[in-house]
């Protein structure tokens, strides 16, 4: 009786140990980020990943934007793989500082029951009003045939500061909102969206609205002058009050560089398209202007290089600029064997500047840096600076 009463105490003390050791290791996170630059420590505040744990293994082009109270908000489209029919629009949110789970607030479901994939959220927070989130579904017949050729654009509204969901539109077909980065307010209320001049189409355009989404007006096609390789996916700078430029992806041309549009009022009438002094390999990048009035742009500063085996998405990059033309070195994100892509950046009412991009097409890095200790070295001739890294 002894030794059974023994026996049991300890295989119960071991089995406890055994379960504990397991549950553990069990939530420990499932990728570690172990590389450090020292371009990027001078001005780290934080960087985290949003969720560590997901319901779907794959995921991408996300957005972010601080809503009212301070709390941040961020989304993007998570499934089996980007172009799968089971690719859905997610949500996060920051209470106290810490991401909550992500919750599916949209997937597309067509009449014959058939999933089809969503993609690229756009976050917006108005002067005045409700959280927007502008995203694309998938309209087709062909089950087959899922591409962003078929892309309509939709929104939805939240009062409550993303943790619930409705008032969903979809546009009309010529009309798909932002294709990819947060638009700016004007003074009169008008939301101006970066966005293209018709779906699957490689020309930049810019869409406008004064209802949130119900009624769109658009502006003819960017790329007068019909360039190879077009643009798409364009982001805003301010630098006065009728003075905008728009810095776009190089759609095409994996071996081109950035591409540009000026606007001398408000937006109304643009210049030619023109080349920035910085490479491109055909992927999204993000901008924003610091309340400063320098310009921040986040990209990949890089090349695809198939022969060479370069990929062109594994450097991620961060310069700053007074004037849209001569940019400046700040440091590297990511330089490592993977994908680190599709950044949106803000800079939140404290002064700090918040990243978000696609780790490893697995998971959604957020970086926060303070603005104040930025320094930028010169790129001349779109060669980045050696001492930066």
């Amino acid at each position: 009786m002894c030794f059974s009463f023994r026996f049991l105490t300890l295989f119960g003390i071991y089995s406890m140990l055994f379960l504990s050791v397991g549950f553990t290791k069990a939530l420990e996170p499932l990728y570690e980020d172990k590389v450090e630059f020292e371009s990027l420590n001078r001005i780290l505040i934080k960087k985290e990943f949003i969720f560590v744990h997901a319901p779907f293994p794959s995921c991408h082009a996300s957005t972010i934007e601080q809503v009212p109270s301070g709390e941040l908000v961020a989304s993007w489209f998570g499934g089996t793989a980007e172009n799968h029919p089971d690719c859905s629009i997610w949500v996060s949110r920051t209470e106290n500082g810490r991401w909550t789970f992500p919750i599916k607030v949209r997937e597309q479901i067509d009449n014959q029951g058939n999933h089809r994939p969503c993609w690229n959220p756009v976050l917006f927070q108005p002067k005045e009003g409700p959280l927007i989130l502008f995203y694309k579904v998938t309209e087709t017949n062909d089950a087959n045939d899922v591409t962003h050729y078929h892309w309509r654009g939709e929104r939805l509204l939240s009062f409550d500061e993303g943790k619930t969901w409705t008032g969903r539109i979809r546009f009309k077909k010529e009309f798909i909102g932002p294709s990819k980065n947060k638009p700016i307010q004007l003074k009169d209320g008008t939301i101006l969206c970066p966005s293209n001049f018709k779906i699957g189409d490689s020309d930049s355009a810019v869409t406008a609205t004064k209802d949130y989404g119900v009624t769109w007006t658009t502006s003819s096609p960017l790329n007068v002058a019909k360039i190879e390789g077009g643009s798409t996916q364009g982001s805003f700078l301010r630098y006065s009050e009728n003075r905008i430029q728009m810095i776009c992806r190089n759609n095409t041309s994996s071996t081109g560089n950035l591409r540009q549009f000026w606007s001398e009022d408000n937006g109304k009438t643009w210049s030619k398209m023109s080349d920035l002094n910085l490479p491109n390999p055909n992927s999204g990048t993000d901008a924003v202007t610091l309340i400063d009035e320098r310009q921040l742009l986040v990209y990949n500063h890089s090349h695809y290089d198939k022969k060479n085996n370069i990929q062109g998405r594994s450097v991620l990059n961060l310069a700053v600029s007074k004037d849209g033309i001569q940019w400046n070195a700040v440091c590297i994100l990511e330089n490592q064997k993977g994908e680190y892509s599709y950044p949106a950046i803000i800079q939140t009412e404290d002064g700090s500047v918040h990243l978000v991009y696609t780790w490893q097409r697995k998971l959604i890095k957020h970086v926060i840096i303070d603005p104040k200790k930025i320094e930028g070295t010169p790129i001349v001739d779109g060669i980045w600076p050696e001492t930066v890294h």
